[in-house]
């Protein structure tokens, strides 16, 4: 009997732009991460200013560019800020420079924060929503798009009910789109494919890290674009979550960050599980897993 590979996980504590010429070409078949956001985290981070944000950040999607495998993803949750009464627009400004770099910008999803807290300004409300900004090497990439289908729920017991002679054919698609439907192929279902807005509460326990996403949400992309045995990576590893979830599902993880007070916290938690710590200083050598 053959045991199963036991998942891995590399922790680094460094600089994401130096550790990540130290990978492997094509290793990684997924990214998920959650960089700081244009001047946030000034204590941790330092606090990218806008105007420099787009330079800083393709100084590490070129190295992600070079270890992401061609038929992998990358995930990117990140949020423009508002500043003088104006949304900023480096994020738009950002997806335009990652293409001219060579990266295909194939989706968006939307986190809806369930739990958010309301809030008013004189000209705006609080927003209740980011981005997950999804980036591939090719058109063709590794999706599992049954993993993540949800059920039905109760609007089938009324909306199959009695169907109409449209209902049950391929109508035309009533705005010109070229897109028809076929209601009734749903009656014998159970599950259906969701939609690209994830409606998850965020992370409100964990006092470690002051900006860390809730496991649902690595778990969901993780489910979506990767097997049991494929290797996730996060650049921007703050509390470690993506590294907790890729373990628990049988991944291999790589988690890098400048803190080393995040790293020591990580590699603890992750504890009995094999973990490879790696410092700024030490030479690094990596397997592919």
């Amino acid at each position: 009997m053959i045991k199963a590979m036991q998942p891995r996980s590399d922790v680094y504590a460094g600089d994401s732009r130096e550790v990540l010429q130290t990978l492997p070409e094509n290793s990684v078949d997924l990214i998920v991460t959650s960089p700081p956001y244009a001047d946030q985290r000034k204590g941790t981070y330092g606090g990218i200013r806008t105007e420099d944000y787009v330079a800083w950040f393709l100084s590490i999607s070129e190295p992600l560019l070079r270890v992401l495998k061609p038929d992998g993803t990358f995930i990117l949750n990140i949020k423009e800020k508002v500043a003088h009464g104006e949304r900023s627009t480096y994020v738009m400004e950002l997806i335009l420079a990652m293409r001219q770099q060579g990266w295909l910008w194939t989706e968006e999803f939307i986190w809806h924060k369930r739990n958010c807290y309301p809030g008013k300004w004189p000209n705006r409300f609080r927003d209740a929503w980011e981005r997950l900004l999804q980036f591939n090497k090719s058109r063709k990439f590794n999706m599992y798009q049954e993993a993540v289908m949800v059920p039905m729920g109760n609007w089938a017991e009324t909306r199959l009910k009695n169907l109409s002679e449209t209902d049950k054919r391929r109508d035309h698609s009533k705005v010109g789109s070229g897109f028809g439907k076929n209601i009734s192929n749903w009656l014998s279902r159970d599950k259906a494919y969701p939609t690209n807005v994830l409606h998850l509460a965020t992370e409100c326990a964990n006092k470690s890290h002051s900006a860390a996403f809730p496991e649902s949400l690595p778990e969901w992309f993780i489910n979506l674009f990767t097997r049991e045995g494929d290797t996730v990576l996060d650049p921007f590893m703050g509390s470690g979550t993506t590294l907790f979830v890729s373990r628990r599902m049988g991944r291999h993880a790589i988690g890098i960050d400048i803190i080393p007070e995040y790293c020591e916290m990580v590699e603890r938690q992750l504890q009995p599980v094999e973990t490879v710590r790696y410092s700024k200083t030490e030479e690094r050598t990596h397997a592919a897993c």
